[in-house]
């Protein structure tokens, strides 16, 4: 009896991690006015920083990612990690490495990227996210 209570525990805080693809009603309405061409919640997002350098850093961490004709959005829940418009993707590059898609901000030491591996066609991916980078909203 006691193995099967503690089995059902663990089953119910398994279903129960955080969900890191809730969006605000305002950011629902702005996306979906933008039109949404790709989105997926609860991806497996590496983070790193400095990569290739002494000291560099990086982490894995559950995010989710909306893309829309004019936007990049990666966020975890309410915390927004990387917000790329048609008008500051001067400031990002988007690059694909077989089935892995990477935004990446910043030069030498302030170098940052993100990167995860879509659950469908990455260079589709890729080719949106970049339409965004290079200020083209798409139709």
């Amino acid at each position: 009896m006691r193995l099967t209570s503690i089995a059902l525990l663990l089953v119910a805080l398994a279903g129960c991690s955080p969900k890191s693809g809730a969006l605000t009603p305002d950011l629902t309405r702005r996306f979906e006015s933008e039109g949404i061409v790709r989105q997926a919640d609860d991806q497996v997002f590496r983070y790193t920083e400095g990569g290739g350098k002494r000291g560099g850093m990086w982490d894995e961490g559950r995010a989710s990612i909306v893309v829309t004709k004019a936007t990049v959005f990666l966020h975890r829940g309410a915390r927004v990690m990387v917000e790329i418009t048609t008008t500051n993707g001067a400031d990002y590059s988007v690059h694909r490495d077989h089935d892995r898609v990477a935004i990446h901000t910043g030069t030498g030491r302030s170098a940052k990227v993100w990167s995860f591996r879509p659950t469908d066609d990455a260079e589709a991916w890729a080719k949106d996210m970049r339409a965004v980078v290079k200020g083209v909203a798409t139709e």
